[in-house]
């Protein structure tokens, strides 16, 4: 079941990325009066066909389902049939430059635009998300450095409100990239708040990839066994479980922390537990029989019980469009600095993915929920719309490059110089999949 999700996921991404991609493809070209003579999801061998519309368009879905393509009425192309040539006005290359460019350009737009609307969903439904409360760092990493004790909450970082603990990761990696001083400002046990100094300038080169947070000693918290939330109907809530239940004991074990809780209760499918809680100060004695579930290819036990501190993160409608359009810029952004940051060494190659990465990772977050699926779908399609606008033949990008040396040159680049192009593009992109690829092994076989 775990990997049928994980194929689902992963199908369901590829196919609303690119077929939000071309459309933009397609519905900038038809804005443009251009002839389409197919959309095609995918590539090789078409699985389905239709013909429709008054310019006879073919809608595909093709054989192998990593990309799609819109094709269009161009002279250039020898597979174009004779008898289209007539409709030369419509062609492709017989459009102004500037038509061309606002044709390409759509793809990658459509990503983006993509990743706002998602964001902006998100911002107006609300999430619930851990609040920014740090465990004990590691000794000798830049937060015990810093003067982080455990149990600190973070409510500031370089004056900028932190609301939780996804928004406290995103600031720190964006700086964690340029390794500058960050200030943040912490609550303590008491309620006191501290200014600390985090210094990233420690971080070395190439230290910026997954690894990265355990390097600055920066963890969220792990909470104490008190019920914080209840499954509605669940094994915990039908035995009379309450927010805010302190788990003393399992059969007998100390409970100290919440994973001690998950740990034991994960490993009891269907076995019945002997329960001590403290209500109010007082002790009582239950009994809790896990529910039996598959997840990650095994049985595990459930009970229904959220031990995190979370914070409802939501704001309104008008005020999400900017907070979205601001993620969206920022993370397109962040993934071109960090782009550069490999070329140059700073950062490690590590961090580019591939396929089975992002299988992997629409899978995981397809079984944690709609928030985390979307959130990730969103993140897919900024960095989908990023890449295409490298100036790399063979994308989008390298299009728009040919089109600004026609302007500046006042005639489109010569033949011989766009087939070298071409052999480059697709060199560099063989490179780029091969080493992505061989970052997915290395992380499923690790």
């Amino acid at each position: 079941m775990s990997a049928l999700t994980t194929l689902v996921a992963f199908v369901v991404t590829l196919g609303v990325l690119i077929v939000i991609h071309e459309f933009g493809h397609y519905w900038v070209a038809r804005r443009c009066g251009v002839r389409v003579l197919r959309f095609s999801i995918g590539f090789g061998r078409p699985l389905w066909k239709k013909v429709y519309g008054a310019d006879r368009t073919e809608w595909v879905v093709a054989a192998v389902p990593l990309g799609g393509y819109v094709r269009m009425l161009d002279e250039r192309d020898p597979d174009t049939d004779p008898a289209l040539l007539a409709d030369l006005s419509r062609a492709f290359n017989r459009q102004p430059v500037a038509k061309r460019i606002a044709i390409v350009l759509a793809g990658p737009l459509a990503n983006l635009l993509l990743a706002v609307g998602v964001y902006w969903l998100l911002n107006v439904s609300g999430t619930l998300e851990p609040r920014a409360v740090l465990g004990p760092p590691a000794e000798q990493t830049i937060a015990s450095h810093a003067g982080v004790r455990d149990g600190d909450e973070v409510v500031r970082i370089d004056g900028r409100p932190v609301r939780a603990y996804s928004d406290l990761r995103w600031k720190l990696l964006e700086r964690a990239v340029d390794r500058a001083p960050v200030e943040l400002t912490v609550r303590g046990d008491g309620g006191a708040e501290r200014t600390l100094l985090l210094d990233l300038s420690r971080l070395g080169p190439g230290e910026i990839d997954q690894t990265v947070f355990g390097r600055l000693g920066v963890a969220l918290a792990e909470p104490p066994p008190v019920v914080r939330q209840l499954v509605p109907d669940s094994v915990a809530a039908v035995a009379g479980l309450r927010p805010g239940d302190r788990f003393v004991s399992i059969d007998g074990q100390p409970m100290a922390r919440s994973r001690d809780v998950s740990l034991l209760v994960r490993a009891a499918p269907g076995r019945t537990l002997q329960v001590v809680i403290e209500r109010d100060g007082q002790r009582r004695s239950l009994q809790l029989q896990p529910a039996a579930v598959q997840a990650e290819e095994q049985t595990i036990g459930r009970i229904g019980v959220d031990f995190r501190d979370l914070v409802e993160v939501r704001y309104g409608p008008f005020e999400s469009v900017g907070l979205a359009v601001e993620r969206t810029w920022d993370t397109a952004i962040f993934s071109l600095r960090m782009l550069g940051k490999m070329i140059t060494g700073e950062a490690s190659w590590k961090n580019l993915s591939g396929p089975v990465t992002i299988a992997d990772y629409a899978g995981q977050t397809a079984r944690m929920g709609v928030v985390a699926y979307l959130s990730f779908l969103a993140l897919v399609s900024i960095s989908l719309g990023v890449l295409n606008l490298l100036p790399i033949p063979m994308l989008d990008g390298g299009h728009l490059l040919y089109y600004l040396v026609e302007i500046l040159k006042g005639s489109p680049p010569a033949d011989w110089v766009v087939e070298w192009g071409q052999r480059a593009g697709i060199g560099v992109l063989v490179l780029l999949t091969a080493l992505a690829l061989y970052n997915d092994l290395t992380r499923l076989l690790a």
